[in-house]
């Protein structure tokens, strides 16, 4: 019989090789030919039939993948249900793949035939390969026929026990498939869940916690008792299994720790002088930490390792959790990890700058010492350029001094860029910069008023408007500014630019009680007031109201009523007078709507003494000084560090995006106890032992000491007697008695001790024999109790 099947299993292989030979020289035929990726000729539903239900596994597995390719191109392949799951049961392995392959696809459109395979699947856990035990629960739990669902309830329970980690990863990814499956099974669920999270396998901690984040995310009394060991596993598992976990220790911690608080103290010294970049040393920071959890302490601990991930996002969730958890001396640690994300894809870039500006916007003093990273580059994408010129102004004010002439040269040079997006945002970093460090402001306005004469109209608009903000800080300052201004009207042609330079002059038109530019700036706009553009006409009416109320203030005279008669005119003869006369007369009757009503509310509010103290609150009233906060601050303020709405902003709708609970008071905090490990004693692992008291319980004192010290205190010792009156000498002497007796007795105790072991082995047969039948048993049981399950 073996050389039969010898010479069969020849025959095979050689059959094997013809085929393969045969298809290879066919192949070799196309050489130069235009290869189509479609099969050369069409197989009929007839064929593939006949392969699916031959007795050779070579023509079944052929059949599979013709199949499978028919459904990768989008055929519909479910007139095939009933050839291919009468092969589920097959012994070969790729069989298999390709049969749970279409299972998953086919089987909720075919329920009632899709039950027909459920034993046989089930069967496949008690498999002796792990690779099949584990394909068996992930279609079980992939078949999504609700009926089911108690059978992969199960099936979950025995692969979560199973000795491969490999399976019990896949009973952690089947539970979130089946609470989806049929919810009501969440209370069976949760417990399969808290019995993952103490595997004692890295590879099994990720999907459980994924697990846990679907089926029950307010469960954190499952994590208590794994606590500690999760923290320590961290650095061994996957890096997806490490997000999730970090994830969930950062949602826990903030619900079991109380907030740590910090006080001021001197500043710590570090071992080095300097700090290098990739440097893991904790640099010196004011603040001393107090009252700080042992427990949080051991998950910050934990996560330095991880920065050195190959993961960016690996590296931004051990961001999130020294920014939303630890004391300020812990985060100089992320600092260098996130900038050497820099280095990678733009996409990449993109996110590492924008949780970069969201945590300087907190922690500007972190970046400070590598602000020569954030210099734009003529590759980078305009929202990279955005983000690297937000985050220069914020660490501005930190940098050292050669540094911020550094970022104020690189930001007037990016201001005369051909790019009319980057001039706006350069001019607008600049006047951050002088507005986050007031001592700095007169350079940055000398280096913005270099651009006034430019021939660049949207750079002179931009840099005028940050004039002015800058100005309004400290109007004290710069009377002198606003004189320079002025002689700018004769060469600016921008409208935006010369109604900020007309409003300025305004604003300082009541400086040293009238004895200024702003009358004569006003006689000269006058003249070609018609030729202006619309911004500039508000404006100029806007001065004009100015002037004259800062004249009728010091004279208290002359009121004008255009509306008098000439007989009853009061018309004043002063130039203010009679400019103010000129200028609203002309914009009565401008083709603007809004020129002409605003030229008649000011002719009324200055026309009658009545109103002077309402025309001076309106026109005269000090003006807020104008702050310009950073981009990010409103639209990513609250959000949480490395999550995808810290990217989109608050503004647009996220589904599924939730923020961190804040941190539990001191007074409600969980006592440390609860995450104490579960003693061996409860799981039933350690044997209790009776003790016989007539044996000494503790080891001798006199273990390690010297020979010669334990014979003398031997010997000095009184010779201790036992229950029966006896020493110790007198003990040995009568075993001496005793052993030329046992001498005697030997053979007959060894011909007693052969029996007695023969005995054993036949006893230790029979009950092997009878576990064997038990287990078919409960193998016979199982399948019954399934049966009934499925419906009828």
């Amino acid at each position: 019989m073996e050389s039969f099947s010898k010479i069969s299993s020849i025959i095979g292989q050689a059959r094997d090789l013809t085929i393969e030979a045969a298809a290879s020289a066919s192949g070799s035929r196309t050489y130069g030919t235009k290869v189509s990726l479609a099969p050369t000729r069409t197989t009929s539903p007839k064929e593939i039939r006949r392969f699916l239900s031959s007795r050779h596994d070579r023509d079944i597995l052929d059949g599979l993948r013709r199949v499978v390719s028919m459904m990768s191109r989008g055929v519909d392949c479910a007139e095939y249900f009933a050839d291919v799951v009468k092969n589920v049961a097959s012994p070969t392995l790729e069989i298999k793949k390709l049969v749970y392959i279409y299972l998953l696809t086919y089987a909720e459109s075919e329920p009632d035939l899709a039950l027909l395979s459920i034993n046989t699947i089930q069967k496949a856990l008690t498999d002796k390969n792990q690779v099949v035990r584990a394909m068996a629960i992930r279609v079980m739990s992939g078949i999504r026929v609700p009926v089911i669902s108690q059978i992969v309830a199960l099936g979950i329970r025995r692969c979560a026990a199973d000795m491969s980690p490999y399976v019990r990863k896949a009973a952690a990814l089947a539970i979130p498939k089946c609470y989806r499956l049929d919810p009501s099974t969440s209370p069976v669920l949760v417990d399969y869940v808290g019995t993952l999270l103490g595997d004692k396998s890295y590879y099994v901690i990720g999907a459980a916690v994924m697990a846990w984040w679907e089926v029950c995310p307010d469960r954190t009394d499952l994590v208590h008792p794994h606590y500690r060991g999760l923290c320590k596993m961290l650095i061994d598992m996957d890096e997806w299994g490490q997000l999730a976990l970090l994830r969930l220790l950062t949602v826990y911690a903030r619900k079991n720790f109380p907030k740590v608080r910090t006080k001021a103290g001197k500043k710590r010294k570090t071992t080095s002088g300097t700090k290098g970049f990739y440097s893991d040393e904790e640099s010196g920071g004011e603040g001393t930490i107090e009252n700080i959890d042992p427990d949080l302490k051991l998950l910050l601990d934990c996560c330095p390792p991880l920065l050195q991930s190959r993961n960016s996002a690996v590296i931004l969730a051990v961001a999130r959790v020294y920014y939303h958890l630890a004391p300020p001396t812990y985060l100089p640690r992320i600092a260098a990890p996130l900038l050497s994300l820099l280095r990678s894809p733009d996409d990449i870039q993109n996110i590492a700058l924008t949780n970069i500006v969201y945590i300087a916007l907190t922690y500007p003093s972190l970046f400070a010492p590598h602000a020569t990273h954030f210099l734009a580059s003529a590759l980078d994408t305009p929202q990279i350029w955005k983000l690297k010129l937000e985050a220069l102004t914020l660490v501005y004010p930190y940098a050292t001094k050669p540094t911020q002439s550094l970022i104020l040269n690189e930001l007037s040079y990016y201001a005369g860029s051909y790019d009319k997006e980057m001039i706006r945002e350069a001019v607008k970093a600049i006047g951050r910069c002088a507005q986050n460090n007031p001592e700095q402001s007169q350079r940055c306005l000398n280096l913005l008023m270099q651009h006034i004469g430019s021939p660049d109209q949207t750079l002179v608009a931009e840099s005028l408007t940050v004039i002015r903000h800058i100005i309004q800080q400290h109007p004290n300052r710069h009377k002198k500014t606003v004189t320079r201004l002025a002689k700018a009207l004769d060469t600016a042609t921008n409208s935006a630019a010369r109604a900020s330079i007309i409003w300025l002059v305004g604003e300082f038109s009541g400086v040293d009680n009238g004895d200024n530019i702003a009358a004569d700036v006003l006689r000269i706009l006058a003249k070609n007031f018609a030729d202006e553009a619309e911004g500039a006409k508000l404006q100029i009416l806007l001065l004009a109201a100015k002037v004259y109320s800062h004249y009728l203030n010091r004279t208290q005279s002359g009121f004008f009523d255009p509306n008098a008669s000439e007989d009853e005119s009061q018309e004043d003869s002063h130039p203010i007078a009679m400019l103010f006369n000129y200028i609203s007369r002309l914009a009565r009757y401008d083709v603007s709507y809004d020129i002409r009503d605003r030229a008649r509310m000011y002719i009324s509010l200055l026309s009658t003494p009545k109103s002077s103290q309402l025309a001076t609150l309106i026109l005269l009233a000090p003006k807020p000084v104008p702050f310009a906060p950073s981009p990010s601050a409103a639209l990513r303020e609250g959000l949480t560090v490395g999550s995808a709405a810290l990217m989109i902003g608050k503004d647009e709708f996220i589904r599924g995006y939730t923020s961190l609970p804040e941190w539990v008071s001191e007074a409600d905090a969980p006592s440390s106890k609860i995450r104490d490990p579960i003693s061996q004693d409860s799981r039933g692992y350690e044997e209790t032992r009776s003790v016989d008291n007539t044996k000494p319980q503790s080891m001798p004192t006199s273990m390690g000491q010297p020979a010669s010290v334990v014979a003398e205190s031997a010997a000095s010792a009184p010779k201790n007697k036992d229950a029966n009156g006896k020493t110790l000498d007198e003990w040995l002497g009568e075993e001496e008695d005793d052993d030329d007796d046992d001498d005697d007795d030997d053979d007959d105790d060894d011909d007693e001790e052969e029996e007695e072991e023969e005995s054993e082995y036949e006893t230790d047969d029979d009950d092997e024999d009878e576990e064997e039948d038990e287990e078919e048993e409960t193998d016979d049981d199982e399948a019954k109790e399934t049966t009934k399950m499925l419906p009828k």
